[in-house]
């Protein structure tokens, strides 16, 4: 079941997502003109920032792994599990080399806030239960 995203992902109508557990609502948007460009998650007062390549690359590399990966989400400060979404999200041999979050002390929350994106578009599927989900791309 695709779901359209509401939304066209700019800052004026930015994409309308849900956390995977369906427990917190939240916007995202492409700022292309930021050095580098990016792509906005705004939580309540909180904004996150991530490379907006990560869509792209994301999506690669889950098509690249085949199967399901757990999301892993973890703040900056806590590490990340591996093998999961979120660590691949700030290891040294993703193809940003390091962190895809660019605003620093909120890099972390990769697993949390970038696979519904890939879902409202069409690009992965997530599992929605209440912990420990899990995607796949959609090819």
């Amino acid at each position: 079941m695709s779901m359209k995203p509401v939304g066209s992902g700019t800052k004026d109508d930015p994409w309308q997502l849900t956390t995977p557990p369906g427990t917190s609502a939240y916007t995202m948007w492409r700022d292309e003109a930021a050095d580098p460009p990016a792509l906005v998650c705004q939580v309540g007062s909180t904004q996150l920032r991530y490379h907006l390549r990560c869509i792209e690359d994301l999506h690669a590399m889950l098509v690249a792994h085949g199967g399901w990966m757990a999301l892993g989400a973890a703040d900056e400060q806590k590490s990340a599990a591996d093998g999961t979404v979120e660590a691949w999200g700030r290891s040294p041999d993703n193809p940003v080399g390091g962190w895809y979050g660019l605003r620093k002390g909120y890099r972390g929350r990769f697993g949390m806030y970038v696979p519904p994106l890939l879902e409202a578009l069409g690009l992965a599927e997530l599992t929605h239960e209440p912990k420990n989900n899990r995607m796949r791309a959609r090819t």
